[in-house]
């Protein structure tokens, strides 16, 4: 997931107004699990460990994570999964289908770990976690012991692998992650901050400036074209320069990499502004009662989302399309806002006009590939507490109602109550032919064990 990298406030806080000299250096820690959804995959079946292992994208379309031995046989991320059946045959590739409940749970249990290490978290992704480590250096003999728990406690309690990186701003963080990712000598935990001159020019002097994080594809071809290519030139390079050549961010960025801690720990998501439910169905479908199922399943899924941010929102859209690859076929997309008489969350409310604007833009005749919803205007629920004026699923009643179906649905399973009747047929749904067992949040998948 993206995140901010600032706000307008002072540059960077810990700048003395003297100089470039830290206050006090903070220290942050950032933890990966390696290859995430595989890692999610032979934590419950060990019969994948040294296989060659893929997870597939929604529809088992393209390649989205990769195991160590898929990556050795040059397989890129987002492949077409068409195109390696011929490899995938030769190498006995193992291709499941994405398992995003299963992958949700186990990255929630590593989040809840990490949360007896430090009691600053900011979950960054659903696999890298960024923790505050202020105040807590006299509990380790040193960083890398911390790490070295962090890996050990993990692997012992979720079977999933993770690497460590220390660092005294988030920027090195995230590359000394990197660094003991990709160098086995370190063992999995990498602590810059601790590390001897000597050996971190050295590393430094040999990483692309295309690692670091913030420096994307087109960034990294402008500072090649400049000069800097490792990033101890990115490091080196003054910072008044590169605000003058790339702008504000880039100057945090060559502060971060000096160790003058410019990005704050964000232990609280912000609420999203916006909230999208889409998907591409399984098989084209043409009716507007499969596309209506489809619809009002995606808003179901957003008025949750919505909810679960203490949330309402002023605006929905809606958009179907057909298949734009199907060059045999007749074309045709569209979509619709509708304005909400005020602002809700109430999962009712919301299908109710997502399928009014959907029957405004059905058009028969076509065969559709995708459909979804988008919420917009969103603003917290306090700032409507107080109206005066009638309020549509926006009320103390629909508020206890929609409270008690999330409740339900979260311990029963997903749907186990639902707003629309949807059939059992289900054609817009996701092709997922080998999806693994939910073995963490369904009573029916959990593994068996038996004793001789």
């Amino acid at each position: 997931m993206g995140r901010r990298g600032g706000n307008g406030r002072s540059l960077c806080r810990v700048i003395m107004a003297t100089g470039d000299i830290p206050v006090s250096k903070p220290m942050f820690a950032l933890v990966d699990v390696n290859n995430f959804y595989v890692s999610c995959e032979r934590a419950f079946n060990p019969n994948l460990e040294n296989q060659p292992v893929m997870v597939l994208s929604n529809n088992d379309g393209c390649a989205v994570a990769r195991s160590n031995e898929i990556k050795a046989l040059g397989v890129k991320m987002g492949t077409p999964w068409f195109k390696l059946k011929d490899l995938a045959k030769q190498h006995h590739i193992i291709a499941l289908s994405s398992n995003y409940t299963l992958y949700g749970d186990m990255s929630d249990r590593v989040t809840t770990i990490l949360r007896d290490f430090s009691p600053h978290v900011e979950v960054y992704s659903i696999d890298e976690c960024f923790l505050g480590l202020q105040g807590l250096s006299k509990l380790w003999p040193t960083p890398t012991d911390m790490g070295q728990s962090i890996r050990n406690r993990i692997r012992q309690w979720t079977s999933l692998p993770v690497c460590v990186g220390f660092g005294a701003t988030k920027t090195l963080a995230k590359l000394a992650n990197h660094i003991a990712k990709k160098q086995s000598a370190f063992n999995g935990v990498c602590d810059l901050a601790s590390m001897p001159p000597s050996q971190l020019e050295a590393l430094l002097s040999a990483i692309e400036v295309g690692e670091v994080w913030g420096v994307g594809r087109q960034m990294n071809q402008h500072l090649h074209a400049a000069g800097i290519k490792t990033v101890k030139a990115l490091r080196d390079t003054p910072t008044a320069w590169l605000r003058a050549k790339f702008g504000v961010v880039m100057e945090r960025l060559g502060y971060e990499l000096r160790g003058v801690s410019c990005l704050s720990l964000e232990e609280v998501s912000s609420p999203r502004k916006q909230i999208i439910s889409s998907r591409s169905f399984g098989q084209l479908i043409h009716s507007l009662p499969e596309l209506s199922e489809s619809v009002a399943s995606y808003m179901s899924s957003a008025a949750e989302k919505l909810r679960r941010q203490n949330s309402v929102c002023n605006a929905i859209q809606v958009f179907i399309q057909t298949n734009p690859f199907r060059e045999q076929d007749k074309q045709y997309s569209n979509s619709i806002t509708v304005p909400l008489p005020n602002a809700s969350s109430d999962t009712r409310f919301l299908i109710s006009a997502a399928l009014f604007g959907l029957r405004h833009i059905y058009r028969k005749g076509y065969a559709y590939k995708k459909a979804g919803v988008i919420l917009t205007g969103i603003d917290s629920v306090a700032t409507y507490q107080e109206s005066l004026l009638t309020q549509y699923g926006a009320d103390e009643k629909s508020a206890k109602l929609m409270n008690v179906m999330d409740q339900l649905n979260q311990k029963y399973g997903r749907d186990t109550v639902s707003v629309f009747s949807v059939g059992s047929k289900k054609s817009w749904s996701m092709k997922r032919e080998n999806i693994s067992p939910c073995y963490t949040t369904n009573w029916q998948d959990i593994p068996i064990a038996y004793a001789h």
